[in-house]
């Protein structure tokens, strides 16, 4: 009889699972339409952590290379004929070495006690007969000022003199006596603001 009893509450229960209006059949639903929901909140909120990793690596990449362009070492030659053309140097790396310009007054624009101001520096060398014997320098922190870029392709090595100089930058901040002449330096005030809020070079 047991059995019988056993069975037959079985079978009603099978039976009330199987039948699409049934409260068990409604309650499974619900529990699944649940789970559904938790899985799918899961996921959005993974997609949205996974957004937001890659934009703050996005952000972090652009950061470094912003700040990189302050000493990256992108020093050239710039060609613009026979006997024309200059040099942008960055300050304190090789080629301002090569060239015999470390005595350009340059004031570094990354120094925390000075808010982003600094100066980028020009250098002229001239033979003792006070005649431009090499191309001109622009010892440069940042991006060049075309202002200045100009003025330098129009000096010409051979012809120039420190009168054509001093005609477009005034009188030298310094001179460096040479066994060969001289090297005359012109300071140029600049100021960078990305470094003034502290992002500048480590």
């Amino acid at each position: 009889m047991k059995d019988e009893r056993a069975q037959f509450s079985g079978s009603r229960l099978n039976s009330e699972r199987a039948s699409p209006g049934s409260p068990i059949r409604d309650k499974e639903k619900s529990v699944e339409r649940q789970a559904r929901a938790q899985n799918e909140d899961l996921g959005y909120c993974r997609t949205n952590m996974l957004i937001r990793s890659i934009a703050a690596l996005v952000l972090l990449t652009v950061t470094f290379s912003v700040s990189a362009t302050s000493w990256h070492d992108n020093s050239h030659y710039v060609a613009l004929g026979p006997r024309t053309g200059y040099y942008v140097v960055r300050p304190g790396l090789s080629l301002s070495d090569q060239l015999g310009i470390d005595g350009a007054p340059t004031v570094d624009t990354a120094d925390p006690f000075r808010h982003g101001y600094g100066a980028d520096a020009l250098a002229f060398r001239f033979n003792r007969a006070g005649i431009l014997s090499a191309p001109p320098a622009y010892i440069v922190q940042a991006t060049p000022n075309q202002f200045y870029t100009q003025r330098l392709g129009s000096f010409i090595r051979g012809q120039s003199r420190l009168a054509d100089a001093s005609a477009f930058f005034g009188q030298p901040q310094s001179i460096e006596r040479r066994p060969d002449g001289f090297i005359a330096y012109y300071a140029i005030q600049v100021y960078n603001p990305f470094e003034d809020l502290g992002g500048g070079r480590k």
